[in-house]
């Protein structure tokens, strides 16, 4: 039976590189994001696989988008096997008190509200299709365990995202929707370059931080989405090993 998925913030980094490794497993993937271009260019990338790539612009901020796209899934396949609740946004790295309303604002409807309004349609989607359930993973963060320094926006998403996870995981028992969350630290990406040449730690320095190839996030990507539905990664972290994050602060 064809597997259907959908990857939000599909058009770079993690999401761009688990839609890849989906396709190339031979899942069927929508792969959404805001731009077009960016998305058809990683469907592109997939190679012969790439015929089983499908993309949709949506943003997931918006909930009238995020409810178009779940129903262009619902109308073109008739189901949805997994959900890579994948996209979102960093803040400015500021003092609580040099943070915009409208700034917080921004992040709170992405981070937050997008993955919900896209775990709703999901829940909906899954609950009604035959055979029932499915699958659905968070990108969380290592801020959602442990924030750094100028991150309140982006480590409230993320806490909150948490809670998310278990509420859902619980909820979804009884439709056989199993419900995880991928926590993921210091991957090597044009989003994490100034890592490299460093960052600021809670002690006020500023020091280079490892990174992981992208490699060891699709991997345990991977690993989640191949058990079947009665079993269930409920956490799981993967970071750069060096990384400052045990003994962070």
């Amino acid at each position: 039976m064809e597997r259907i998925a959908l990857v939000t913030g599909a058009s770079r980094g993690i999401g761009k590189a688990c839609a890849l490794a989906l396709l190339q497993e031979g899942w069927t993937v929508v792969c959404a994001g805001r731009n077009q271009q960016a998305l058809e260019a990683t469907i592109q990338s997939a190679g012969q696989a790439r015929t089983r790539g499908h993309a949709v612009v949506c943003d997931v901020g918006q909930e009238d988008q995020v409810a178009a796209l779940f129903e262009s899934v619902k109308r073109q396949f008739g189901r949805l096997d997994l959900l890579f609740n994948n996209a979102g946004i960093s803040s400015r790295a500021v003092s609580p008190d040099e943070l915009t309303g409208a700034e917080w604002r921004q992040a709170v409807d992405t981070n937050l509200n997008g993955m919900f309004y896209c775990l709703s349609q999901a829940f909906k989607l899954m609950r009604e299709q035959a055979p029932q359930g499915g699958r659905i993973i968070n990108n969380g963060s290592i801020s959602a365990h442990t924030p750094r320094p100028g991150s309140i926006a982006y480590t409230a998403t993320k806490h909150a995202i948490s809670g998310m996870t278990k509420a859902a995981s619980l909820d979804g028992r009884a439709f056989d929707i199993a419900v995880g969350q991928i926590d993921i630290g210091n991957v090597a990406s044009d989003m994490t370059a100034a890592m490299a040449a460093g960052v600021r730690q809670a002690d006020g320095s500023i020091r280079p931080e490892a990174r992981m190839d992208m490699d060891a996030v699709v991997q345990t990507f991977m690993t989640m989405v191949r058990l079947p539905l009665t079993a269930n990664v409920l956490f799981t972290t993967v970071m750069a090993t060096k990384m400052p994050y045990v003994g962070r602060g």
